[in-house]
Protein backbone atom coordinates (compact mmCIF):
# COMPACT_ATOMS: atom_id res chain seq x y z
CA UNK A 1 0.00 0.00 0.00
CA UNK A 2 3.27 2.39 1.05
CA UNK A 3 4.66 1.63 -2.41
CA UNK A 4 1.42 2.74 -4.21
CA UNK A 5 1.15 5.65 -2.83
CA UNK A 6 4.56 6.71 -2.95
CA UNK A 7 4.56 5.96 -6.79
CA UNK A 8 1.46 7.77 -7.40
CA UNK A 9 2.96 11.01 -5.99
CA UNK A 10 6.23 10.72 -7.33
CA UNK A 11 3.67 10.54 -10.57
CA UNK A 12 2.24 13.79 -9.21
CA UNK A 13 5.46 15.21 -8.94
CA UNK A 14 6.93 14.11 -12.56
CA UNK A 15 3.82 15.66 -14.24
CA UNK A 16 3.97 18.68 -12.38
CA UNK A 17 7.27 18.93 -13.18
CA UNK A 18 6.39 18.47 -17.00
CA UNK A 19 4.48 20.81 -16.85
CA UNK A 20 5.94 23.57 -15.26
CA UNK A 21 8.81 22.77 -17.39
CA UNK A 22 6.69 23.21 -20.28
CA UNK A 23 4.91 26.07 -19.37
CA UNK A 24 8.34 27.82 -18.79
CA UNK A 25 9.59 26.81 -22.57
CA UNK A 26 6.16 28.04 -23.73
CA UNK A 27 6.83 31.38 -22.04
CA UNK A 28 10.36 31.71 -23.31
CA UNK A 29 9.45 31.37 -26.78
CA UNK A 30 6.73 33.89 -26.39
CA UNK A 31 9.75 35.86 -25.04
CA UNK A 32 11.63 35.80 -27.70
CA UNK A 33 8.78 35.02 -30.81
CA UNK A 34 8.25 38.79 -31.63
CA UNK A 35 12.21 40.09 -31.07
CA UNK A 36 13.40 38.07 -34.22
CA UNK A 37 13.10 40.77 -36.84
CA UNK A 38 16.08 41.97 -37.12
CA UNK A 39 19.79 40.98 -38.95
CA UNK A 40 20.32 39.18 -35.94
CA UNK A 41 18.13 36.80 -33.59
CA UNK A 42 18.36 36.86 -29.90
CA UNK A 43 19.69 33.67 -29.53
CA UNK A 44 22.87 34.44 -31.68
CA UNK A 45 23.89 37.39 -29.11
CA UNK A 46 25.43 34.22 -26.96
CA UNK A 47 28.30 33.99 -29.74
CA UNK A 48 31.05 36.46 -29.26
CA UNK A 49 30.93 37.03 -33.18
CA UNK A 50 27.30 38.01 -32.91
CA UNK A 51 28.54 40.88 -30.03
CA UNK A 52 31.47 42.25 -32.82
CA UNK A 53 29.11 42.19 -34.99
CA UNK A 54 26.23 44.25 -33.33
CA UNK A 55 28.66 46.85 -32.24
CA UNK A 56 30.48 47.35 -35.53
CA UNK A 57 26.92 47.75 -37.14
CA UNK A 58 25.75 50.43 -34.35
CA UNK A 59 29.10 52.43 -34.33
CA UNK A 60 28.93 52.98 -38.15
CA UNK A 61 24.93 53.82 -38.23
CA UNK A 62 26.36 56.06 -35.23
CA UNK A 63 28.36 57.42 -37.52
CA UNK A 64 26.21 58.22 -40.73
CA UNK A 65 24.05 59.88 -37.96
CA UNK A 66 26.15 62.29 -36.82
CA UNK A 67 27.66 63.30 -40.45
CA UNK A 68 23.62 63.78 -40.95
CA UNK A 69 23.06 66.31 -37.84
CA UNK A 70 27.01 67.79 -38.31
CA UNK A 71 25.52 70.53 -41.32
CA UNK A 72 22.44 70.91 -39.29
CA UNK A 73 23.69 71.42 -36.21
CA UNK A 74 26.49 73.96 -37.46
CA UNK A 75 24.10 76.07 -39.29
CA UNK A 76 22.26 76.33 -35.83
CA UNK A 77 25.38 77.01 -33.94
CA UNK A 78 26.40 79.30 -36.83
CA UNK A 79 23.40 81.53 -37.16
CA UNK A 80 24.02 82.74 -33.89
CA UNK A 81 26.99 84.78 -34.85
CA UNK A 82 28.14 87.66 -35.95
CA UNK A 83 29.46 88.39 -39.04
CA UNK A 84 33.35 89.06 -37.66
CA UNK A 85 32.50 85.65 -35.60
CA UNK A 86 32.36 84.09 -38.84
CA UNK A 87 35.48 85.15 -40.39
CA UNK A 88 37.63 85.23 -37.45
CA UNK A 89 41.01 83.02 -37.72
CA UNK A 90 41.37 80.78 -35.39
CA UNK A 91 38.05 79.83 -36.27
CA UNK A 92 35.95 79.28 -33.14
CA UNK A 93 32.85 76.77 -33.26
CA UNK A 94 30.76 78.42 -30.68
CA UNK A 95 29.43 81.64 -30.53
CA UNK A 96 30.10 84.56 -27.91
CA UNK A 97 26.51 84.16 -27.39
CA UNK A 98 23.53 82.56 -28.27
CA UNK A 99 20.98 85.90 -27.72
CA UNK A 100 17.52 85.02 -28.62
CA UNK A 101 16.84 89.10 -29.86
CA UNK A 102 19.02 87.90 -33.01
CA UNK A 103 15.74 86.09 -34.13
CA UNK A 104 13.11 88.61 -33.52
CA UNK A 105 15.10 91.44 -35.65
CA UNK A 106 15.62 89.04 -38.77
CA UNK A 107 11.87 88.42 -38.38
CA UNK A 108 10.87 91.85 -38.19
CA UNK A 109 13.70 93.23 -40.33
CA UNK A 110 12.27 91.08 -43.28
CA UNK A 111 8.47 90.65 -42.41
CA UNK A 112 9.61 86.92 -42.25
CA UNK A 113 6.22 86.50 -41.12
CA UNK A 114 4.39 86.65 -44.63
CA UNK A 115 6.69 84.99 -46.21
CA UNK A 116 6.56 81.91 -43.90
CA UNK A 117 2.82 82.12 -44.55
CA UNK A 118 2.97 81.68 -48.02
CA UNK A 119 5.14 78.89 -48.33
CA UNK A 120 2.68 77.27 -45.22
CA UNK A 121 0.10 77.83 -48.02
CA UNK A 122 1.85 76.37 -50.71
CA UNK A 123 2.96 73.49 -48.55
CA UNK A 124 -0.91 72.28 -47.33
CA UNK A 125 -2.19 73.14 -50.67
CA UNK A 126 0.71 70.56 -52.02
CA UNK A 127 0.07 68.17 -49.01
CA UNK A 128 -3.81 67.93 -49.92
CA UNK A 129 -3.44 67.97 -54.01
CA UNK A 130 -0.65 65.15 -53.33
CA UNK A 131 -2.92 62.32 -51.45
CA UNK A 132 -6.11 63.59 -52.86
CA UNK A 133 -5.41 63.31 -56.62
CA UNK A 134 -2.95 60.53 -56.55
CA UNK A 135 -4.51 58.42 -54.13
CA UNK A 136 -7.68 58.10 -55.94
CA UNK A 137 -5.63 57.52 -59.46
CA UNK A 138 -3.89 54.59 -57.28
CA UNK A 139 -7.25 52.91 -55.68
CA UNK A 140 -8.72 53.26 -59.72
CA UNK A 141 -5.62 51.28 -60.49
CA UNK A 142 -4.75 48.87 -57.64
CA UNK A 143 -8.81 48.44 -56.45
CA UNK A 144 -11.38 49.41 -59.49
CA UNK A 145 -9.12 48.24 -61.88
CA UNK A 146 -11.67 50.17 -65.25
CA UNK A 147 -10.84 48.86 -68.91
CA UNK A 148 -7.64 50.56 -69.83
CA UNK A 149 -6.01 50.73 -66.25
CA UNK A 150 -3.03 48.66 -67.62
CA UNK A 151 -2.97 51.40 -69.96
CA UNK A 152 -2.90 54.41 -67.47
CA UNK A 153 -0.48 52.54 -65.50
CA UNK A 154 2.11 51.91 -68.53
CA UNK A 155 1.90 55.80 -69.51
CA UNK A 156 2.17 56.67 -65.37
CA UNK A 157 5.48 54.62 -64.83
CA UNK A 158 7.08 56.12 -68.49
CA UNK A 159 7.04 59.46 -66.92
CA UNK A 160 9.35 58.30 -65.10
CA UNK A 161 11.68 58.81 -67.74
CA UNK A 162 10.80 62.34 -68.53
CA UNK A 163 13.17 64.49 -66.56
CA UNK A 164 11.37 67.40 -63.96
CA UNK A 165 13.29 70.03 -65.78
CA UNK A 166 12.18 68.95 -69.33
CA UNK A 167 8.60 69.70 -67.91
CA UNK A 168 8.92 73.06 -66.65
CA UNK A 169 8.76 75.36 -70.56
CA UNK A 170 5.69 74.02 -71.60
CA UNK A 171 4.43 73.48 -67.74
CA UNK A 172 4.83 77.22 -67.54
CA UNK A 173 3.52 77.80 -70.98
CA UNK A 174 0.45 76.27 -69.78
CA UNK A 175 0.46 78.13 -66.53
CA UNK A 176 0.28 81.58 -68.75
CA UNK A 177 -1.81 80.83 -70.91
CA UNK A 178 -4.53 79.66 -68.10
CA UNK A 179 -3.72 83.16 -66.16
CA UNK A 180 -2.38 81.87 -63.08
CA UNK A 181 0.69 84.03 -62.89
CA UNK A 182 1.21 85.30 -59.26
CA UNK A 183 -1.26 81.82 -58.08
CA UNK A 184 -0.69 79.42 -55.75
CA UNK A 185 -2.97 77.09 -57.30
CA UNK A 186 -0.36 75.67 -59.92
CA UNK A 187 2.16 75.18 -57.22
CA UNK A 188 -0.06 73.05 -55.17
CA UNK A 189 -1.46 70.89 -58.13
CA UNK A 190 2.14 70.15 -59.53
CA UNK A 191 2.50 67.66 -56.34
CA UNK A 192 -1.20 65.86 -57.15
CA UNK A 193 0.52 65.06 -60.77
CA UNK A 194 3.57 62.52 -59.36
CA UNK A 195 4.40 59.21 -60.79
CA UNK A 196 6.29 58.90 -57.04
CA UNK A 197 3.41 59.63 -54.82
CA UNK A 198 1.11 57.21 -56.69
CA UNK A 199 3.51 54.38 -56.75
CA UNK A 200 3.54 54.58 -53.04
CA UNK A 201 -0.10 54.49 -52.93
CA UNK A 202 -0.42 51.82 -55.32
CA UNK A 203 2.05 49.63 -53.69
CA UNK A 204 0.33 49.96 -50.38
CA UNK A 205 -3.18 49.53 -51.67
CA UNK A 206 -1.92 45.96 -53.64
CA UNK A 207 -1.13 45.06 -49.61
CA UNK A 208 -4.70 45.33 -48.74
CA UNK A 209 -7.00 42.68 -48.53
CA UNK A 210 -9.44 42.72 -51.20
CA UNK A 211 -12.34 40.60 -50.36
CA UNK A 212 -12.71 43.69 -47.33
CA UNK A 213 -13.80 45.48 -50.70
CA UNK A 214 -15.42 42.99 -51.75
CA UNK A 215 -18.04 42.98 -48.90
CA UNK A 216 -17.96 46.65 -48.68
CA UNK A 217 -19.73 46.47 -52.55
CA UNK A 218 -22.02 43.76 -51.72
CA UNK A 219 -23.15 46.01 -49.03
CA UNK A 220 -24.31 48.53 -51.40
CA UNK A 221 -21.21 51.05 -51.02
CA UNK A 222 -20.04 53.13 -54.42
CA UNK A 223 -16.08 53.64 -55.13
CA UNK A 224 -16.15 56.74 -53.10
CA UNK A 225 -17.68 55.73 -49.55
CA UNK A 226 -15.36 52.83 -50.03
CA UNK A 227 -11.99 55.49 -50.95
CA UNK A 228 -13.18 57.72 -47.70
CA UNK A 229 -14.77 55.35 -45.28
CA UNK A 230 -12.59 52.55 -45.54
CA UNK A 231 -9.18 53.08 -47.35
CA UNK A 232 -8.06 56.55 -46.47
CA UNK A 233 -8.87 55.15 -42.53
CA UNK A 234 -6.59 51.74 -43.90
CA UNK A 235 -3.97 54.25 -45.43
CA UNK A 236 -2.70 56.11 -42.71
CA UNK A 237 0.70 55.20 -42.38
CA UNK A 238 1.45 55.72 -46.23
CA UNK A 239 -0.52 59.29 -46.25
CA UNK A 240 1.64 60.19 -43.33
CA UNK A 241 4.86 59.29 -45.75
CA UNK A 242 3.38 60.81 -48.63
CA UNK A 243 2.58 63.69 -46.83
CA UNK A 244 6.14 64.31 -45.62
CA UNK A 245 7.17 64.18 -49.17
CA UNK A 246 5.21 66.16 -50.57
CA UNK A 247 5.56 69.27 -47.72
CA UNK A 248 9.14 68.84 -48.29
CA UNK A 249 9.00 69.48 -51.79
CA UNK A 250 7.02 72.08 -51.36
CA UNK A 251 9.01 73.73 -49.36
CA UNK A 252 11.80 73.51 -50.32
CA UNK A 253 10.75 74.13 -54.16
CA UNK A 254 12.26 77.05 -55.74
CA UNK A 255 12.46 76.87 -59.43
CA UNK A 256 8.60 77.04 -60.12
CA UNK A 257 8.35 79.03 -57.57
CA UNK A 258 10.20 82.06 -58.94
CA UNK A 259 8.62 81.19 -62.11
CA UNK A 260 5.03 82.01 -61.02
CA UNK A 261 5.22 83.73 -58.19
CA UNK A 262 6.54 87.21 -59.82
CA UNK A 263 4.88 89.84 -56.97
CA UNK A 264 7.02 89.88 -54.14
CA UNK A 265 4.24 89.73 -51.54
CA UNK A 266 3.14 86.16 -52.66
CA UNK A 267 6.72 84.81 -52.81
CA UNK A 268 7.78 81.73 -50.79
CA UNK A 269 10.52 81.33 -48.59
CA UNK A 270 12.95 80.00 -50.85
CA UNK A 271 12.45 82.32 -53.67
CA UNK A 272 12.75 85.82 -51.04
CA UNK A 273 16.26 83.74 -49.56
CA UNK A 274 17.56 83.81 -53.14
CA UNK A 275 16.74 87.57 -53.53
CA UNK A 276 18.47 88.24 -50.06
CA UNK A 277 21.47 86.47 -50.65
CA UNK A 278 22.26 88.28 -54.28
CA UNK A 279 21.95 91.39 -52.69
CA UNK A 280 23.80 90.60 -49.76
CA UNK A 281 27.20 91.71 -51.11
CA UNK A 282 26.07 95.24 -51.29
CA UNK A 283 24.28 95.30 -48.19
CA UNK A 284 25.21 96.74 -45.18
CA UNK A 285 22.30 96.01 -42.95
CA UNK A 286 21.59 92.22 -44.04
CA UNK A 287 25.10 90.40 -44.30
CA UNK A 288 26.27 86.76 -43.87
CA UNK A 289 25.34 86.09 -40.17
CA UNK A 290 21.55 86.97 -40.80
CA UNK A 291 20.96 84.82 -44.19
CA UNK A 292 22.42 82.14 -41.66
CA UNK A 293 19.90 82.81 -39.17
CA UNK A 294 17.23 82.80 -41.51
CA UNK A 295 18.02 79.73 -43.29
CA UNK A 296 17.75 78.13 -39.82
CA UNK A 297 14.46 79.62 -39.56
CA UNK A 298 13.33 78.37 -43.13
CA UNK A 299 13.63 74.66 -41.97
CA UNK A 300 12.13 74.69 -38.78
CA UNK A 301 8.85 73.62 -39.98
CA UNK A 302 10.46 70.75 -41.83
CA UNK A 303 11.45 69.02 -38.64
CA UNK A 304 8.54 69.93 -36.56
CA UNK A 305 6.22 68.41 -39.33
CA UNK A 306 8.62 64.97 -39.63
CA UNK A 307 8.37 64.54 -36.16
CA UNK A 308 4.79 64.27 -35.64
CA UNK A 309 4.48 61.80 -39.04
CA UNK A 310 7.88 60.01 -38.48
CA UNK A 311 6.06 56.64 -36.95
CA UNK A 312 4.06 56.53 -40.20
CA UNK A 313 7.28 56.14 -42.22
CA UNK A 314 8.00 53.07 -39.50
CA UNK A 315 4.48 51.81 -39.52
CA UNK A 316 4.47 51.80 -43.59
CA UNK A 317 8.00 49.98 -43.86
CA UNK A 318 7.02 46.94 -42.22
CA UNK A 319 3.94 46.71 -43.66
CA UNK A 320 4.09 47.90 -47.26
CA UNK A 321 4.79 45.28 -49.32
CA UNK A 322 2.78 42.32 -47.26
CA UNK A 323 -0.37 40.78 -48.76
CA UNK A 324 -2.80 39.76 -46.44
Amino acid sequence: MFEKTRTYFLNIKKDFSKQQHEKKAEQKLETFSGKKDGILAWSDYRHPGAWVAYTIGIGILIIFVFLALAPIFWLFVSSFKSTSELYEIPYNFWPQSFSLTKIIEVWQYLDFGKYFLNSIVVAVGSVMAAVFFNGLLAYAVSVVKPRGYKVVYALVMLSFMIPTVANLVPLFKEISDFGLINSYLPLCLAAGANAFYFLLFKTYFDSLPQDLFEAARVDGAGDLRIFFSIIVPLSRPIIGVVSIFAMTAAWSDFLLPYLVLQDDGMQTIMVKIYSIQSTIATSTEFGPDRLLMLLCLSIIPQIIFFAFFQKQITATSTTSGIKE
